[in-house]
């Protein structure tokens, strides 16, 4: 009778970034490459930082977009567990990269926004009239299976977006396949835990879309693209 061993498996801990102001006072849209968190994302951060570290979680690998909102988060979660490690930036994990807003059809806007992560979405559906989901996946996947193959690290956090999160969130739960579920809700500071074999198709996903300052998720019922499309309503330009 053979001995069985039990696989070995590293852990992914996936977050978004914490929250942020799209618009200023004035109506003003804030580029999106370049907004910080505010309030409410600081505190978001801070708060996933301690959920780590009352648990005793120790990074290998931490990895952001590069885009101020993910380097700020991890600032934070590090902060927080008092941990010093050295953030790596991957680019091919910023955020689905929308189009001009003014050149969508006044009659399509409501339907860029609110159809963009409906359901099971078809790889040709473009963001806003930008990226495609599957130019998405195109980029993000092939960075996913980088990290995998290096076996210098056993616990990586990466901060990322809601729409890079769901493509690897997809990709984890198709156990290695190629999809995008956008019905998958990431929570501004929320924590996803993915456990990876050596087999490509070895993926065991253990939590998704962990709030640390409100797990249960009690004060909101919409989505992330509902709530953008009811501030561009309330900021556009008259027409």
């Amino acid at each position: 009778m053979s001995e069985y061993q039990l696989p070995t498996r590293r852990r992914i801990y996936l977050m978004r970034h914490g929250d942020v102001t799209y618009f200023d006072e004035t109506g003003r849209a804030i580029d999106p490459d370049t907004v910080p968190l505010n309030e409410k994302g600081r505190a978001q951060a801070t708060a996933a930082g301690e959920a780590f570290a009352l648990q005793g979680v120790r990074f290998d690998r931490v990895i952001v977009s590069g885009l101020r909102r993910t380097v700020e988060t991890a600032q934070r979660v590090l902060a927080a567990t008092g941990q010093a490690v050295g953030l790596e930036v991957e680019p091919a994990w910023e955020e689905i990269r929308g189009g001009r807003l003014a050149a969508i059809a006044p009659d399509e806007v409501e339907n860029a926004f609110l159809r963009a992560f409906d359901g099971i979405v078809a790889e040709d559906t473009r963001f806003l009239g930008g990226e495609t989901i599957g130019e998405l996946l195109d980029r993000v996947l092939p960075a996913v299976d980088a990290l995998r193959e290096d076996p210098a690290w056993d616990t990586a956090l990466l901060v990322l977006h809601g729409g890079v999160n769901r493509a690897i969130l997809s990709h984890a739960i198709m156990a290695g396949g190629r999809a995008f579920f956008g019905h998958l809700a990431q929570a501004t500071g929320c924590i996803n835990a993915l456990d990876v074999g050596s087999a490509p198709q070895d993926w065991v996903v253990r939590a998704i879309n962990h709030a640390p300052p409100s797990p249960l998720h009690c004060d909101v019922r919409n989505t992330t693209m509902e709530m953008l499309y009811a501030q561009y309503l309330r900021y556009r330009p008259p027409g």
